[in-house]
């Protein structure tokens, strides 16, 4: 993949998160700049995306961790690169414990 395929990809992506986030009527704001994707749950905890152009990766940080991932051309997803688990489960994840309730957003 190449710089511009990464980046077309993760700007799909973070449009499409922002979306889900509206169309589920979630009390998350978000805000984009500079390629980072910040979500701010009530309780003002953050989930940061952003994008590591040189090694062509998104990064994850939440309360429960940091989370590096590549993506998968074959699979058509982001797959962390510690053990395979999808971008979205992750996500989700991360956002159910921030949020204080279960969140399941599709993109």
């Amino acid at each position: 993949m190449n710089e511009s395929e990464y980046h077309d990809l993760l700007d799909d992506l973070m449009v499409a998160i922002e979306d889900a986030i509206e169309e589920a009527e979630l009390d998350i704001d978000y805000e984009s700049a500079a390629g980072i994707l910040t979500l701010t749950c009530e309780d003002n905890s953050k989930i940061i995306l952003s994008r590591q152009t040189p090694v062509l990766q998104l990064w994850l940080a939440a309360k429960g961790g940091g989370f590096h991932f590549d993506y998968d051309k074959s699979k058509e997803q982001w797959l962390a690169d510690s053990n395979g688990e999808a971008f979205m489960q992750v996500l989700n994840r991360c956002l159910s414990e921030q949020y204080g309730e279960a969140v399941e957003l599709t993109v």
